[in-house]
């Protein structure tokens, strides 16, 4: 490979030659800051948002410390083919939720550890449409956001590059070409493929996050189907392996097992002064001249409404009020057919396959925004709570279960549209280390429920046209977003189109929380470019 391609993908060449984790030397030699160090930046959070963010700064010769509450995973040992094995990935710690519609929280929206929910995520990678960012502008609903398509495209191609990403041309949104081909498909994707044909549906393979050939040190895909439990040959993308040894190997550290609880605050100045944090259960802070928050739409809001002084009574950048609310979910129904071969579905990254036909508005229909379509796999124990969920139980469920090989299942991404009561506020329970825990409350709206039927009338109609004998929909929601909104002023938004707290100027959020709409697309590839754009403004117009 080109030396251009070695440096841009460092971190594939940082891996053991097996792939299996990262070079055992990066953990002896990283860096490691004493708390009284005034480093330049600290970042709480090692997911999507913070890794890139570390790795940017760390190439630009930033003295970074990344916090993470979770541990630093070894894939070889941590990682395992099975379901209920794999619940040590998730964050379990204890939340509330309630709301007309509370949504589950944990193993589908979050993560603990080193590297976040990618870690576990699906490894889909589409981008967000050019009219995402102008919904409110277009189609009279949602927010607009203060920085526009443009903006983040140049991100999305770096990023697409470092993963890498496979898939086939994309023909929606704004067009454009993936670096690897496309995977071959499963019987699941060969379904999807077969009735969009003959539904008149445009369907594409990919794009996965995942290489299609050796890379690096990084193998290929063996197709195992553990995608959602830790990809255990490591050649599903992730920060583990894709962004963090390459911000290790340039003089980042990384702080696992460390519990930030508070943002320390300048009581003259207002001014982020570094972290608080327990390790060992030991209290300890961190000086920083720059703080930035990646801890995810429940655990930044979360942060920052502990995170009181007498400048921010009511919780940290909260002047009027915004954070927490706009919190978002994506509707993901999903519904599986029965075919009279064997599908084995399992076989195969469980999103293989995708339409974005149904993204944007359609004036026809009695909705606005959209949703897209995609292949889910579920694993054997989620399939049983699939059953379940339809009222079978006993023998039918035996029945349902020793039939797993016959069905594909299909899942949707709805649009859902932020709304100021669905926030995260301090519950009055305490978590282990003695903080409020959150408080989620969520209630759908009309435009939300009417895009669930018509999510689930398309998939029907597909799995119908390729030949499904019988047909069974689960509601569910997907990828949490929002919570800490970015917008043109403080009167709407946290931060603004740099990721820049509006109250406090040396504070950036640069995760999910920040996203003032959510589309139809997974979330992850959209995060991690607003973060390496955040960082560019960062190296731009430093205040260090």
């Amino acid at each position: 490979m080109s030396t251009g391609v070695k440096d841009r993908n460092a971190s594939a060449w940082l891996l053991m030659p097996d792939g299996s984790r990262a070079e055992p030397r990066l953990l002896e030699r990283m860096r490691r800051f004493r708390d009284a160090d005034e480093v330049d930046i600290a970042i709480v959070g090692c997911g999507a948002g913070g890794s890139v963010l570390l790795q940017r700064l760390a190439r630009a010769g930033w003295s970074a410390v990344g916090f993470d509450a979770g541990p630093f995973w070894d894939p070889a040992r941590d990682w395992v083919s099975d379901e209920a094995g794999s619940h040590h990935l998730y964050w379990t710690e204890p939340r509330q939720i309630g709301g007309a519609d509370p949504v589950p929280l944990g193993s589908n929206n979050s993560g603990r550890g080193v590297g976040g929910s990618m870690v576990h995520y699906a490894g889909y990678v589409p981008r967000f449409h050019p009219s995402d960012f102008r919904t409110l502008e277009i189609d009279g609903v949602g927010a607009d956001w203060p920085i526009a398509y443009d903006g983040l495209a140049p991100y999305y191609a770096d990023l697409e590059q470092e993963l890498p990403v496979a898939g086939e041309d994309w023909p929606w949104g704004e067009p454009h070409r993936y670096p690897h081909r496309p995977h071959p498909v499963s019987g699941n994707g060969e379904v999807f493929l077969r009735g969009a044909l003959a539904a008149g549906v445009t369907a594409k393979v990919g794009p996965v996050a995942i290489t299609n050939g050796r890379f690096g040190h990084r193998p290929h895909c063996i197709y195992r189907g553990f995608c959602l439990q830790g990809c255990k040959v490591n050649a599903k993308a992730s920060p583990l392996i894709t962004h963090l040894p390459d911000a290790m190997d340039r003089g980042a550290e990384i702080r696992p097992d460390s519990m930030v609880t508070s943002i320390g605050i300048h009581p003259r100045t207002g001014r982020a002064t570094g972290v608080h944090y327990l390790r060992d259960g030991v209290p300890r802070f961190q000086r920083a001249r720059m703080v930035a928050v990646a801890g995810y739409s429940i655990e930044t809001p979360r942060l920052l409404l502990n995170s009181t002084s007498p400048r921010f009574p009511d919780g940290l950048c909260n002047d009027f009020d915004l954070v927490g609310r706009y919190l978002m979910v994506q509707g993901a129904p999903q519904t599986a057919g029965r075919f009279p071969q064997e599908i084995r579905m399992w076989k195969a990254p469980p999103p293989e396959v995708s339409t974005e036909e149904f993204y944007e508005t359609d004036p026809d229909r009695p909705y606005k925004r959209g949703f897209s379509i995609q292949t889910v796999s579920p694993l054997p124990i989620t399939w049983a709570e699939h059953v379940i969920a339809q009222g079978h139980w006993g023998a039918d469920l035996r029945r349902y279960v020793s039939d797993y090989v016959h069905w594909a299942c299909l899942g949707a991404l709805c649009e859902f549209l932020p709304l100021p009561g669905n926030r995260v506020t301090l519950a009055d329970e305490k978590d282990r280390y003695g903080l409020p825990v959150a408080h989620f409350s969520y209630t759908q709206c009309d435009n939300d429920r009417a895009l669930l039927r018509a999510a689930q009338a398309a998939m029907e109609r597909i799995l119908e046209a390729a030949g499904a004998q019988e047909t069974m929909t689960v509601q569910r929601y997907a990828h949490l977003v929002g919570g800490a909104r970015m917008a043109r002023d403080e009167q709407h938004g946290v931060v603004d189109g740099d990721c820049r707290s509006f109250a406090v100027p040396n504070l950036l959020i640069t995760d999910g929380s920040v996203l003032p709409t959510q589309g139809s697309a997974n979330p992850a590839l959209t995060i991690m470019a607003v973060a390496a754009r955040a960082a560019a403004r960062l190296r731009e117009r430093p205040e260090r």
